[in-house]
């Protein structure tokens, strides 16, 4: 079986770790987020997947390439304008005419038994199924009622409280005939979820509900619960080993003097350096080569690749993206995010969401926020 990952979108929720960086490629534990997709397709038995991608498509080709360097099998179709779930597909029919194929969000972390919906989808010989995933908070989703055998009954957008009979979600995972293709029009935006879904009800349409482990990264703070996750071992990665039983993975040579403190779970980068008198973790993944000095703390928080914090920087629930200078004394905390390059002055309080966009010069002691 073949797969499509709909990578074509601009990430915008994600901003600024999105601007010049696909949201595919934003790093997640020090890894390109879609290296895990990839990894679980894999690990699922389907090595021969397409790329149906939009935004920024070179960032994405440039690092895989063909896939061998992977194990697998890649091929890239790039829109030339914004095509929805279900034209994204349509767009890259040639590779995926002949027989089922998967279907992929590309934004989404999650350990679902895809060999297990595969099963089903052709034990029950259904033109499609759907992964579905329980929510505690079933107004904020489109809901998918299904019956006693699985089949889909119908859908229901954002329900309020007194309208919900089920609290299972679209997961983004779909196993589908070829012939859906031909519900598709080409060269239009059109969507699985409003277009194609609700015309197969009753026609073949079936969910797959699954416990698995699932999650969305499109906003920054889905985007820091899934690094949480990883730390903590909730889903399962190829980073869980390195994490071992200590909770402490080092993904190369490490420069921690002696003095500097590392609180579990943490991963830190190869060739990064932690200065006597930091304190590093819990909940904190530092990227390759970066400078952690003297006095600097850091929690709950994402160091991308090359930052330097200088001494006394204080990090709490926020990232810091690639690059990024941090002067002394600042303090970035309560969901900020410093864009690549940016260089911050000493002094500086950057709290409550406050977002410092890629290249920005912050003077010391500007902004008290």
């Amino acid at each position: 079986m073949k797969a499509v990952i709909l990578v074509g979108g601009q990430g915008t929720r994600l901003r600024p770790l999105t601007l010049a960086t696909p949201k595919p490629m934003v790093p997640l534990a020090n890894k390109p987020f879609v290296s895990y997709v990839l990894e679980h397709l894999k690990e699922n038995g389907i090595e021969d997947i397409v790329f149906s991608m939009g935004y920024l498509p070179e960032g994405i080709k440039s690092y895989f390439g063909d896939g061998s360097g992977f194990g697998i099998n890649l091929a890239y179709v790039v829109e030339d304008h914004p095509l929805g779930t279900a034209g994204a597909v349509k767009n890259v029919e040639q590779h995926v005419r002949d027989g089922d194929f998967l279907v992929l969000n590309g934004d989404i972390l999650t350990d679902l038994d895809i060999r297990a919906m595969i099963e089903q989808h052709r034990v029950k010989e259904a033109v499609g199924t759907i992964s579905l995933t329980p929510v505690e908070d079933p107004t904020a989703y489109g809901l998918v009622s299904i019956g006693e055998e699985g089949e889909v009954l119908g859908f229901l957008e954002k329900p309020s409280w007194d309208q919900i009979d089920t609290n299972l979600i679209n997961a983004g995972i779909y196993v589908l005939k070829g012939e859906v293709l031909d519900m598709i029009p080409a060269g239009v935006e059109y969507s699985f979820e409003r277009g194609v879904f609700p015309r197969l009800v009753g026609k073949g349409l079936y969910g797959f509900s699954s416990n698995a482990y699932w999650m969305d990264i499109g906003t920054p703070e889905k985007y820091l619960q899934a690094h949480y996750d990883i730390l903590e071992k909730n889903v399962e990665t190829s980073v869980s080993d390195c994490l071992d039983s200590d909770f402490v993975c080092l993904q190369g040579k490490v420069n921690l003097e002696t003095g500097a403190k590392l609180v579990p779970p943490v991963i830190i980068g190869d060739g990064t350096t932690i200065k006597a008198g930091a304190r590093v973790g819990r909940m904190a993944v530092i990227g390759a080569g970066c400078t952690i000095a003297t006095g600097c703390a850091i929690e709950e928080s994402i160091v991308q690749e090359g930052a330097r914090l200088h001494e006394g920087v204080r990090v709490r629930q926020s990232i810091i993206a690639s690059g990024a200078d941090i002067g002394p004394g600042t303090v970035v905390a309560g969901g900020a995010i410093i864009g690549e390059n940016a260089s911050i002055g000493g002094d500086n309080i950057l709290t409550n969401h406050i977002r410092i966009y890629p290249d920005t010069v912050v003077k010391k002691g500007s902004i008290k926020f």
